[in-house]
């Protein structure tokens, strides 16, 4: 070994030691008397939203305002679609990285039998490293795909592992505390390999995205008006003879014992349907859990787009394909919900002039429907939530996905409204109080922005997706623009809402009182898009996630757009940068030239265009701007992404087995709810089995 040889080793090891956290703090005590909890205080009725802040994330309790309304069965269906959901669990885990159950199933192991000394920065740090890992489903960020890198060192690792007589591979180890090892989980950036380059576990070792994409064209059948989603309930993988087979999420293929479970619950919701046709939808996803036949599937979409009498309703099933860098297969999802009748009332009017905004449409002539059919909105109660959408969750969901059944049998919107009253009611007034450029646009914003917003968001799902078709013999998005497909269409439908969240239209059918709304709306989404979502990026990182990538190809497109007419102001003021609209509507014309550009993208196929868009306007950020947002968020100490503590169900049975009671309690605490989850519905065996 040369002196040039032994002096690399001795760096490498010293950042092998120094660089994997700060090992000789972790066993220092923590230091309590100045910390904060991140709670919040109770509410006029004791009930405390948010219960903690950790790393860049809050946790936040919601109710089920409606509960007490549901009789008893309608009460005993909820308790068994949840339990089906939660089933499921471990499915989604397994689903994002090969490696997390048995890193979660460890480090619970060492917090359940740790008995050392808790009041360590090393078991602090401990601690919100496996509730990181909770609340992403996984390893890596939820939101931005990058990997969960401890604070703590691995002199404090070896030590926990040591004091619980637990075992940890090289491998293992390697995961958690090499960065460049599953670095990130999904890859958009193609130049890189899609499918090589992301951790997400989709596709077996030695897939390649050539050969993953050659598979999806060759079982896909020419000409079919009625096609199946290729790939949404599979791993792709390569046999010991190198070819490229699927491996089916069903009963008796992948995921086998979840599913089993699943199965068992949906089979007992059957006891307990409000309808007929609640019944046959629900019929037929059991039908499709049992076989993995994705004629199944559409034929209970279509099914479950029908059912729409009943109070409860719910989305089961390998669904969002956001995280697949190919875009075909489906993350495990599940919410349970109950209408809130009054809300989804205003929200009629919507659906019952779907095709007055489809006409409006600032789309090419050939890119309009003809004929908008089947959408229905509500706004729901949330009664529990798993898998993707769980701690995290959307605000707003639209389904199905199939771009035939959408426009043959319609859709299904729902606002999550409980949800979205919890976030307000955790939510301070800090960020606005920061960014917003003057008082005019701060009394606007609290005025008007929660009605924005939930125009907004029934905008979004309920005209936004449903709007627009594919030119004849064009391929699905996926197909075409490929990586750039899911943010494509969320921006797609967030420039909808906004190109009509101006229009009296709105006021004249009294869904808003005053366009005032809408001005609203159009400071917040810019203020976001070009600068306040930076907060959750680490800087120096691109914009990954669709949505994020979507706010800001849309608002830096604008802003470059109309910037020599003064349509968006960018200035700084005592060292802070500010965004000012000063011309709502000529930014709203702007808003409708680029939904005009991007349904023509998506309804030609243009590939091309797609990447400079979204390259060219939603990737990129500014560093200098980038550390300003950083900074004068970190002042406000407002945790930049939320998640959520679930209600929690227990039943009476009478002697029968039939459920005759159901009581609801709301938990406070994030660590037992995910401790308890792991220990009730550790349905899936050894992951080495499945990888």
């Amino acid at each position: 070994m040369t002196k040039s040889q032994i002096t690399l080793l001795a760096i490498f090891s010293l950042f092998l030691i120094v660089g994997c956290g700060p090992s000789s703090e972790d066993f220092q005590s923590l230091d309590h008397s100045n910390m904060n909890t991140g709670a919040s205080e109770p509410d006029e009725e004791g009930f405390v939203w948010q219960t903690e802040q950790f790393a860049d994330l809050k946790i936040v309790r919601y109710q089920i305002p409606g509960w007490e309304q549901l009789n008893q069965r309608q009460q005993a269906l909820v308790y068994c679609l949840n339990m089906a959901g939660l089933s499921g669990r471990d499915i989604m885990y397994d689903q994002n990285n090969r490696y997390n159950l048995r890193i979660r199933r460890m480090l619970e192991n060492i917090h359940t039998s740790y008995e050392g000394d808790k009041s360590t920065k090393g078991w602090d740090r401990f601690e919100t490293y496996l509730k990181r890992i909770w609340f992403s489903n996984g390893i890596h960020h939820h939101y931005s795909n990058k990997k969960h890198i401890p604070e703590f060192g691995q002199e404090y690792f070896d030590h926990l592992l040591s004091s619980t007589s637990t075992e940890c591979s090289d491998e293992i180890r390697s995961v958690i505390f090499d960065p460049a090892v599953e670095s990130k989980k999904v890859e958009q950036d193609g130049t890189l390999g899609l499918v090589e380059s992301s951790a997400v576990n989709f596709y077996g070792p030695g897939v390649s995205t050539e050969e993953a994409q050659a598979y999806f064209a060759s079982i896909k059948v020419e000409g079919d008006r009625s096609p199946v989603e290729y790939g949404l309930n599979s791993r792709l993988v390569k046999t010991d003879d190198g070819e490229i087979v699927e491996e089916v999420y069903k009963l008796g293929g992948l995921y086998n014992d979840a599913i089993a479970e699943i199965i068992k619950w949906l089979n007992e919701a059957q006891n307990y349907t409000e309808n007929e046709k609640q019944s046959i939808a629900l019929a037929h996803l059991i039908d499709y859990y049992e076989t993995g036949d994705l004629e199944k599937w559409s034929l209970y979409n279509i099914n479950w787009v029908q059912d729409t009498e009943g109070d409860v309703d719910y989305i089961n099933g390998f669904i969002e394909v956001y995280n697949d860098p190919l875009g075909y297969t489906g993350s495990y999802e599940t919410i349970v919900e109950i209408k809130d009748f009054e809300a989804s009332a205003r929200m009629q009017t919507l659906m019952e002039n779907a095709q007055w905004f489809e006409d409006h449409m600032p789309f090419m002539a050939e890119h309009k429907k003809d004929e908008v059919v089947g959408i229905t909105y509500n706004v729901v109660n949330v009664a529990g939530e798993a898998g993707d959408a769980s701690p995290s969750t959307p605000i707003g969901v639209n389904l199905p996905n199939s771009n035939w059944i959408r426009k043959v049998h319609g859709s299904k919107s729902v606002s999550l409204g409980n949800i979205v009253g919890a976030y307000d009611k955790a939510s301070g007034g800090g960020m606005l109080s920061e960014f917003a450029h003057d008082e005019v646009e701060m009394k606007r914003v609290k005025a008007h922005s929660a009605l924005a917003g939930k125009l907004h968001t029934a905008m979004h799902e309920v005209i936004g997706h449903a709007s627009g078709q594919l030119e004849e013999g064009v391929d699905t998005p996926k197909e075409t623009i490929k990586e750039y497909s899911s943010t494509l269409e969320e921006g797609r439908a967030d420039l909808v809402a906004l190109y009509f969240l101006l229009d009296e239209k709105l006021v004249e059918l009294g869904l808003m009182k005053t366009i005032e709304v809408g001005r609203a709306e159009y400071d917040n989404y810019i203020r976001n898009g070009m600068m306040t979502q930076l907060r959750r990026l680490e800087l120096g990182d691109d914009i990954e996630e669709a949505h994020m990538r979507n706010r800001a190809w849309v608002s830096n497109w604008c802003y470059e757009k109309g910037e020599a007419e003064g349509v968006i102001r960018k200035y700084v003021r005592e060292g802070k940068t500010y965004v000012d609209v000063m011309d709502y509507e000529r930014l709203r014309e702007l808003f409708g030239e680029l939904l005009r550009e991007v349904q023509r993208i998506k309804s030609q196929g243009d590939y091309e265009a797609a990447k400079n868009l979204v390259e060219g306007y939603g990737v990129k950020v500014d560093p200098a701007i980038h550390q300003e947002v950083l900074d004068r968020s970190e002042a406000l100490g407002i945790a930049p992404y939320g998640g959520f503590i679930n209600p929690e169900m227990s039943i009476e049975r009478a002697e029968s087995g039939e459920i005759i009671n159901v009581e609801v309690t709301y938990p406070d605490n994030f660590t037992d709810q995910m401790l308890r989850y792991s220990s009730m519905f550790n349905f899936l065996p050894d992951v080495n089995a499945l990888n």
